[in-house]
């Protein structure tokens, strides 16, 4: 416990340090971002894609690990834990697709 709070502190730190410099830019509208803020964006994004990447194999993998543990101590189970644990994983990988959807929206490309 108290090392996802250490995680969770130094992930809140890192992004709040680096999303400082894009609220610093000037007031405007551009139609298409140049210069600092179209680099600013292709990380954002992929820092953005990243992380959700790596969320969600997290939460796949401890998914995945903790129905085969229930498995394997009910094998007869197998069958009502099976389309919980697909529905579960389709909707971590659907949160993941949204991320790049977002980080497409972000550099403009859709």
């Amino acid at each position: 416990m108290k090392r996802m709070l250490l995680m969770a502190i130094l992930l809140g730190t890192f992004a709040f340090t680096f999303s400082l410099p894009v609220f610093a830019e000037e007031a405007g509208t551009p139609e298409k971002a140049t210069g600092t803020a179209a680099a600013a964006l292709a990380i954002a994004s992929g820092l953005g894609i990243a992380i959700a990447a790596f969320g969600g194999a997290l939460g796949q993998g401890k998914a995945v690990s903790t129905a085969l543990e229930g498995i394997a101590r009910n094998p007869g189970a197998s069958d009502k834990m099976f389309t919980p644990l697909i529905l579960g994983l389709v909707l971590i990988e659907t949160l993941v697709i949204y991320a790049l959807v977002v980080a497409f929206l972000l550099q403009g490309k859709i």
